[in-house]
């Protein structure tokens, strides 16, 4: 069965317990903590080893289980605290952006030689290391995600298939998603409308409300044979949205999601 599951910045206004809370009232099945540095750290890495306890209790209460981490930065400091921290708090996947800009030949070598190395310290805490490609960075569309593919050959790295970034990249997600399957452990999911570089208002990135195929798209993964977490990430929560907004984001973007994959046996 396919895990669903949402990154915890859609409820960064809140503390994680009352995440976790909402979220396994809307039906999910885990959480991807966020470690994002800037934007929303239910996980410190400064001090994770304070937090372990409580966040490993909150998801026990609250019937979760963590699917996964995004720190989004490949920096080497916070990428080996966040090794730690996934191997001690049971968290198997860390998500990482790739950098660097689109169209840049050596930016996008100096990506893959850092996400290289950081998967082999990614192996030795046990745990897999994902690059999702990204609009605007050195990663960002299939050719790209299949240098890395090709080039980065330890098992504790993964793609993170994001179809609103791949949407918004000029391809069509359902379409590009085999091509790249084969490596795919984690998926970021959204909707998007149009193909403007940012993803939109966060009602709008509410799955089924934009203009990616994600019916589609999900056919491509199970008819692929994927059995990874398929994880709910939408950013541009502002101090001003009310936690009916988040929560209302979040409940839809189950329905849709989840009936989806009934519909295709994979739930």
């Amino acid at each position: 069965m396919i895990s669903i599951g949402v990154n915890s910045v859609l409820f960064k206004n809140y503390d994680f317990a009352q995440a976790a809370r909402l979220i396994a009232a809307c039906g999910y099945d885990g959480v991807e903590i966020s470690a994002i540095q800037g934007m929303c750290e239910h996980l410190d890495l400064s001090r994770w080893e304070s937090q372990k306890d409580e966040l490993q209790a909150i998801v026990r209460e609250h019937g979760l289980k963590f699917l996964s981490m995004e720190v989004a930065s490949l920096s080497e400091e916070r990428l080996i605290p966040a090794f730690r921290a996934a191997a001690a708090i049971g968290i198997p996947i860390v998500n990482v952006g790739p950098g660097g800009k689109s169209g840049v030949d050596e930016d996008l070598d100096a990506s893959i030689e850092s996400l290289a190395r950081m998967s082999e310290l990614a192996a030795s805490h046990g745990v897999t290391l994902c690059v999702k490609a990204h609009v605007g960075s050195a990663i960002y569309n299939t050719p790209t995600t299949l240098a890395a593919m090709e080039r980065i050959g330890s098992p504790a790295f993964g793609i993170d298939m994001d179809p609103s970034h791949i949407h918004r990249s000029g391809e069509n997600a359902e379409e590009a998603l085999p091509a790249v399957l084969s490596r795919v452990k984690h998926i970021h999911i959204r909707d998007c409308k149009g193909r403007a570089q940012g993803p939109g208002p966060i009602q709008l990135q509410a799955c089924g409300r934009g203009d990616i195929d994600l019916f589609g798209y999900c056919t491509a993964m199970v008819e692929g044979g994927y059995n990874g977490p398929v994880v709910l990430e939408v950013i541009g929560v502002t101090p001003e949205h009310a936690v009916e907004d988040v929560t209302a984001v979040a409940a839809e973007s189950y329905g849709y999601l989840n009936a989806c994959l009934k519909k295709l046996g994979a739930r």
